[in-house]
């Protein structure tokens, strides 16, 4: 009995080590842009199928951009943002084991051991967010983070969920400059 405690313990640990390696935040940028240069900028767009998540979006980005000396004007910033949500249905398979596995019940307890398993397919919602600095002036893509992960029918763990989120993508912002 306790062994198969722990082997649903582990497949359990297993499926969520498995789940979160896809989710997660992850930044890029051009690597000559001098982000010394940049103080203020401007929100250009920001895509969602639902509007009210429009200004949770633009909060949880001005509240870091703003803890890193950036400052939001209304037009007319150094750098321009856009931010894009998208979601999918996602689909994955769980299989849950109970009883011993073959030959290795077998030899350990002197008998049969034969278990069986069951498989179950769940449908879950993936969300991600994209958010896109650029030079305003040259327009070229200065810097990109995105981040992904699954989304609940909660709007206010999701809200929880956005800016914990948002705070790991800016983490390292503004790059430092190589030269």
């Amino acid at each position: 009995m306790k062994l198969i405690r722990i082997s649903t313990i582990c497949v359990a640990m297993l499926i969520a080590v498995v789940g979160s390696a896809f989710a997660g935040v992850k930044t890029d940028y051009d690597k000559g842009a001098d982000f010394s240069r940049y103080k203020t900028y401007s929100w250009q767009k920001v895509n969602v199928k639902n509007p009210l998540w429009v200004s949770r979006i633009q909060d949880a980005v001005d509240s870091q951009l703003s803890a890193k000396g950036w400052r939001r004007v209304d037009e007319g910033g150094d750098a321009s943002l856009v931010a894009s949500c998208t979601t999918q249905t996602e689909r994955t398979l769980q299989t849950f084991y109970d009883g011993m596995g073959g030959g290795w019940g077998w030899r350990r307890f002197g008998g049969g051991g034969f278990g069986s398993a069951t498989t179950t397919e769940q449908d879950y919602k993936e969300g991600t967010l994209v958010v896109d600095i650029f030079d305003a002036s040259s327009k070229q893509l200065l810097w990109r983070g995105d981040a992904t992960g699954t989304v609940n029918g909660n709007p206010d763990k999701q809200q929880k969920n956005l800016d914990k989120e948002v705070q790991k993508m800016f983490k390292k912002f503004p790059p430092k400059s190589k030269a």
